[in-house]
């Protein structure tokens, strides 16, 4: 039997190198000036890897879970990495065709395998604490910006840009491969010692045990499916402009700036891990109704706050939301739809996540582009929180319903 701690360490090894790809602003300015284009041009690498990353996860989350966590990472590891690797000779090169593909298609794959397959393994290992467990392992993923993204900008500075992604290409992949050699799924009908699920307990017991077909039939899949797509869209457009946001509203040079995108790491990944662990006590129905109650005011006053440091921290507490989200997603799926076919799951909700890594930045450039106004931009965003709003209270209500009718089919049955 593995130590299922030393899983968890295995998962932080993954989504560490992955997540990574939330530094992409730090990457903007330096790429634009030697492929002379212009920095939306550049984003849009940032956007069809989020694209890839979506249908990835969704396409091969049945495939993952018929040949094992083992071999999925060392797939994942092997894609991110010649991926990464091949961004630094498109940049060599100067191809913008190459860039595209590596950065955006390759290390996507990479990306999409490596997110779901440790999720997917952890809540196996932890019934008894899916959201803390998978809470931890994807702080990572977005503690991963703070740690890459001032390394990526001092590397830019001091060697060339191409040599920096040869770099952290073999970083990631030595990272991703250690991490493979060690994970896997725990003996079937696991438990940990001393844990027995009691089925009144809403908030640790799965409503149902039924594969990715059978989820695509539930009114809940579709509505936690809309509820992550508006997340996404608003988090992802505003984690993309981080670094020319903080130099036009704070009047930033681009090393601070690179600061802030390195916070924003850190408060991505605190709120992960803040609000999955959060979720086990209150629930990740009510979680989330509160999730987009403070994103909706957040949204809409950001722009309008002139003091540095009460901006930068509502910015902090967006993103900390934005995180806690996609830390306590596995775990509301789990509590759903079960653990039968959990990767497989998550790989289809996280095709929202390839929408909205295209439609949040493009929404966010149209609207800018119109309107040449941050504020006017981030209130159509917390419009769209307001129906993010409307469809977790939906959510809730549901989920309330099916608990009790559970409760008491148990309760009659016993």
């Amino acid at each position: 039997m593995k130590n299922r701690w030393l899983m968890i360490l295995c998962a932080i090894g993954i989504h560490i190198s992955i997540g990574s790809v939330y530094a992409f602003s730090v990457i903007t300015d330096p790429v634009k000036a030697i492929f002379g284009v212009e920095s939306t041009t550049v984003k849009w690498a940032f956007q069809i890897t989020i694209f890839t990353m979506g249908l990835s996860a969704a396409f091969l989350g049945e495939w993952v879970n018929k040949i094992g966590p083992k071999k999925s990472t060392t797939l994942a590891g092997i894609c991110y990495g010649v991926g990464i690797a091949g961004t630094g000779l498109a940049i060599h090169l100067e191809s913008l065709a190459l860039f595209f593909i590596s950065y955006g298609v390759i290390a996507g794959i990479g990306l999409g395998v490596g997110y779901i397959t440790p999720v997917s393994v952890l809540v196996k290992w932890f019934p008894d604490r899916r959201g803390l467990a998978v809470g931890i392992v994807v702080m990572a993923f977005g503690l991963s910006s703070l740690i890459f993204g001032p390394l990526m900008q001092f590397m830019f500075e001091n060697i060339s840009i191409s040599t920096t992604f040869f770099i952290l290409s073999a970083i990631y992949f030595i990272l991703i491969m250690l991490s493979a050699s060690y994970i896997e799924n725990p003996p079937e009908a696991y438990l940990p010692k001393g844990y027995q699920p009691d089925v009144k307990d809403t908030k640790t017991f799965s409503l149902t045990e039924i594969t990715g077909k059978e989820a695509l039939r539930e009114k809940r899949f579709y509505l936690i499916w809309f509820m992550m797509f508006i997340n996404i869209s608003c988090g992802i457009a505003l984690i993309s402009e981080a670094s020319q946001i903080a130099q036009q509203q704070l009047d930033y040079t681009p090393m601070q700036a690179a600061g802030i995108v390195g916070l924003i790491g850190a408060f991505n990944g605190l709120g992960r891990l803040f609000w999955s662990a959060f979720s086990d006590y209150f629930g990740r129905p009510l979680t989330f109704i509160i999730f987009f109650v403070i994103e909706i005011f957040a949204f809409f006053f950001l722009a309008q706050i002139g003091i540095a440091a009460v901006f930068i921290g509502v910015l902090m507490l967006i993103i900390s939301v934005f995180g806690g989200a996609f830390a306590t997603l596995p775990a509301f799926l789990s509590d759903l739809f079960g653990n039968k076919q959990l990767g497989t799951i998550l790989g289809m909700v996280l095709i929202s996540k390839g929408f909205a890594g295209i439609f949040g930045p493009s929404l966010y450039n149209y609207v800018m582009a119109e309107t040449g106004s941050l504020d006017i931009t981030l209130k159509v965003f917390s419009g769209l929180f307001v129906i993010a709003l409307l469809l977790s209270l939906l959510m809730k209500r549901s989920v309330g319903k099916a608990y009790k009718e559970k409760i008491e089919l148990n309760s009659t049955s016993v």
